[in-house]
This record gives structure tokens, sequence and C-alpha cells, in this order.
């Protein structure tokens, strides 16, 4: 049934791929000449409008994990799974209100500056070496892995070519800088929710014409009733995936820490406002949390559909692996295949922008931890402005060049969302312990945040394989719970921390909102309060 990419196809590809590449180039040329610092390359600050902020946190957000792999979980979960896209909305609310401000106020550039700031440097450097080894083999990895995938399956491009050209196209976007990916990012949002929605409308449609339904709207119930356990938010213990998403940690437990920490202690992702003013941060999140309702239409919705179409009878080869094994990472592939030609194209650009935006962001973060906070700090203290770029530059190139050699190695995966998930958790709990603590209590010391850091992995290892039972958004939680008490224990005992000169100053103007943002706020709230009843 694979039909490739007929010239139509290309046509289309060819035209964002101009696009975006020759408006990166524009921006580029235009900001070369007023380029005066690192800071002006890394962040872009003062230069990122709200909408830039926000398409650009969506852009670098969704990647082919999602329209690859969530879609897959969508496949093989259902809608459940879409309690990373709907609970990050609130997150980023949560966000843009309490840990914003306190990012801007201390004129932070990195998370490591700011465990440097408010900690010390040992704090600072064993994180960041955790974060570029979690960046580099984890996120960077999977990325190119399920991009190449989805190439090869949809496009017939072999997988080793295709992992070339990707990491090749992002790299010309990131090496602009974050001024480059901010602005492309627009084109990348537009592209990737037209063309998902394409595929959305293809995959309903096939549903209301295998099923007599008149049109696509009436498919939607008829996939609630071929597919009802897929329309559950919450997992009972007894369903077969409930250790992926165990039932109400997903909106009042462990879901909550894996959120605040992706959203608001993450570099790749948080990076995008610290350039801004308050205001404009708070509207570009806010814009964000707002394109986050609609991500599931677009990636899970068309999983749940080729689930409903595979169990009556359709794409029987198509989800199978060479082994004869269903492999759920090849739904959004197929449908796609299935779409008319220019429409494919559309799809295919779509595909590509998310791919590519992510990898160029996740880039763009790897460069500039390694650059400011191991480079400058400890190979070449005084280095200049464009000695600092170069090297950024080149990281940019080392750390694509590993991602893609390792890429490969992947294919033995099942549900590759879940593997980034899982594996992403294991320095989450102690990375978000000790910023919380750092944020909002004053005494917590550098040396309670150090035993945080170095005990995260140990006791991810741990209770991953002595107590594999325990669903892993679980573990997190317990494992998040430890090291803040371990913190506290080890704060106490400290004398000198009563009168902590590293504490920050936090006050309650600082978390004001205006009534506008306040307004949206209850808005996407009531939204997401709504979706959970009508879904539970």
């Amino acid at each position: 049934m694979k039909q490739g990419l007929h010239s139509l196809d290309y046509v289309v590809f060819f035209i964002y791929f101009i696009a975006v590449s020759s408006y990166g180039f524009w921006i580029y040329k235009k900001k070369s000449n007023k380029e005066t610092s690192s800071t002006d390359y890394f962040l872009a600050e003062g230069s990122l409008t709200f909408w830039a902020i926000g398409a650009s946190l969506i852009a670098s957000n969704i990647s082919a994990e999602h329209f690859i792999g969530m879609s897959g979980s969508g496949f093989a979960i259902g809608l459940a799974i879409a309690s990373y896209e709907w609970m990050s909305a609130a997150t980023l609310i949560v966000v843009a209100i309490f840990f914003v401000p306190i990012y801007l106020k201390n004129k932070i550039y990195t998370m490591p500056q700011f465990l440097r700031q408010r900690y010390n440097p040992v704090v600072a450097t064993t994180m960041a070496i955790f974060w570029l080894l979690l960046y580099v083999f984890v996120n960077l990895t999977s990325i190119l892995y399920l991009g190449a995938l989805a190439l090869e399956v949809t496009a017939g491009i072999d997988f080793t070519w295709a992992i070339a050209a990707l990491a090749v196209f992002a790299i010309i976007i990131t090496v602009g800088g974050m001024k480059v990916i901010g602005y492309t990012d627009v084109i990348q949002v537009v592209v990737l929710i037209a063309g998902g929605l394409v595929t959305t409308y293809l995959a309903m449609d096939l549903v209301a014409k295998h099923f007599g339904n008149p049109n696509v709207f009436s498919a939607f119930g008829t996939l609630r009733t071929q597919a009802e356990p897929h329309f559950h938010m919450i997992l009972k213990k007894d369903n077969p995936y409930f250790k992926d998403l165990p039932g109400l940690s997903v909106i009042i437990g462990a879901m909550w820490v894996n959120n605040l920490n992706y959203w608001g202690c993450n570099q790749y992702i948080i990076q995008r406002t610290l350039g801004a003013s308050l205001p404009v941060a708070r509207k570009g999140i806010l814009f964000a949390a707002s394109l986050k309702l609609i991500i599931p239409i677009i990636v899970v919705l068309p999983g749940i559909a080729a689930y409903v179409l595979f169990q009556n009878g359709m794409f029987q080869t198509e989800m199978l692996d060479a082994n004869g094994v269903v492999k759920p990472d090849h739904a959004y592939p197929v449908l796609l295949d299935l779409l008319p030609s220019g429409l494919k194209g559309m799809a295919f650009a779509a595909l590509t922008a998310a791919i590519v935006a992510s990898l160029a962001g996740k880039a763009n973060s790897i460069s500039t931890i390694f650059t400011l906070d191991i480079y400058k700090e400890y190979i070449k203290p005084d280095a200049s402005e464009k000695h600092l770029i170069r090297v950024g530059r080149v990281a940019i190139w080392v750390a694509m060049g590993i991602a893609a050699i390792i890429a490969p190695q992947l294919r033995v995966l099942e549900q590759a969302y879940q593997f980034i998930q899982e594996y992403s958790s294991f320095i989450t709990p102690g990375v978000f312990a000790i910023f919380f603590l750092g944020f909002f209590w004053k005494r917590t010391t550098g040396n309670a945040a150090l035993v945080a850091a170095l005990l995260t992995i140990p006791l991810s290892t741990a209770f991953k394989f002595w107590y594999s039972e325990i669903p892993f958004l679980d573990r997190m939680g317990i494992i998040f719970l430890i090291l803040i008490a371990v913190i506290v224990l080890v704060t106490l005992a400290d004398p000198k921390s009563k009168n902590n000169p590293k504490g920050l100053e936090i006050e309650a103007s600082m978390f004001k909102v205006s009534t506008g943002f306040l307004i949206c706020s209850i808005l996407i709230c009531g939204i997401l309060g709504a979706l959970y009843c009508v879904f539970w």
C-alpha cells in the first residue's frame, strides 16, 4: 500500500523548505550586524514578540515524539495519553505566574547559572552535565530516530539518509541563534498545525467511510463506540497501560512534578522567555497554553482512528514489523501515506517542521549550556563574545553528530514516547526538588542541593529495577518526596542556613498578573475541567 511522495508532494514540501530557510536567512542577516553579545545569540534578548515566544514553545515541544510517538500511544493506550498535553496547559499557567518572574528578576540566562547564583558552582556544573547527557543521548537522539522513521515509512527515504538530512536542516536553522529559531518557529507552528489537521481529517474521513457515517464529525461517535476503553482519561489498575499512566497521578500526582520540571526548569523550554520582559513572556506562555489544548486533536485522535480501522481489517500489514508484531508507532506514518498527492506533501512538511523545530531548539539549549556554563566557566573564562558564539556553533555540530550515530539503536523500541518520558524522569525528581526549594525556601543550602543532585539518578535506577512494578510516574513522585525530605534535613542540620545569603528575596507583588491574563487562565482551566469531566 505504500505510495511514497509524488511530484506535487515534493513541490509543496520544497515550498515549505525554501520559505523556512529563506525567512531564517533573512532574519539572520537582519540581526547579524546588530548582534553584539552571546546572550543576544543564545536568547534573542528583547527581540521576540509574545506570539513568537508562544509559537517557539510549541514548535520546540511538539516533534516526532508527538506525531509518531504520541500517536502510537493513542493507538495503544487511547485518549489518556493526552494528559501530557492538557495538563501542560495548566502547568504553563503556573510557570508564567510563579517561575518566570523569579528568573527575570535575577537576570537568569541558563538553568545552571541559576543554580550557581542560588547555590554554588559544584551544584551548577553537576546539573549542567546531567542536562547535557539527557539532551544529547535521550532527547536529541529520540527525535532524530522518530523523524527518520517517519520519513522512511511515508516517503521511502533511506533511514540513514533521513537522519543526516534532518540533522543538517536543523543545524542550518540553529546556527543562526535564538532569534532565527524563534521567528522561523512561527512558520513551523502554522505548518505543523495545518498539516496535522489535514491528517486528522483524513483519519476521521476513513472511519466515516468505513462505517457509513454521513460526515467526519459523526465519525467521532463511531470511534467512541468502537473503542470505548480508548476514551478514558483516568486509567484503572486493571488497564494494561496503567503503569504508563497511573490513574489519578496524572492530575493530582507526579504528573505535576514531571510537567513543572519540564516547562519551568528546563533550559530547552524556558530559554524562550528569558530574553523578554515579564508581560511579554507571560503572554507568550499563555498563547502556548491555549495551543496545547488542540494538540491531542492532531496527534492522539489519528492514533485512535488507526486503532479502530486496524481492529476492523485495515492496515493489517502496514502496522506490523518484520517479525509480525504490531508496532503502534507506525500508526501516524501509515495514515499519512494515504493522503492524496499535494495534501501528503503538506502533512509531510508539517511532520518535518515539528521534527526540525524541536531539533533546533534542543541543539540550541545544548549549545547554550555547554558554552556559557562549561566552556566559559572552566575552559576559557576570558573568551570574547564572538569566540563564544563560534564555540556554540561547533557544539551544535558535535551534539547532532553524536545523536545521529546513536539514533539507529532505538529501532528496538515499541513506543518511543514512553521511552522518552521514563528515562527523562531519571533526573526530574532531583532537578525539580532543587529548583522548587531554591525558589521558595530561603534556607536551602548548596550542600543539600548537591546531595539531592547526586542521589537522583541512583535512586531512580534503584526504584526502576527493585520496584519495577510501581508505575514510573509514581516512582518519580516518591523519589521527589524523598529528595525534598533529604534537602530539608541536610539544610536544618546546618546552623548557617538560618541566615543563608543566597536565599532569594520573594515578594508577593512579583506574582501579580493582569486582568486579561487572569481571565484567559480561568477560561483555559475551565476547558480542561470540562474535558476531564466528559472523558473521565
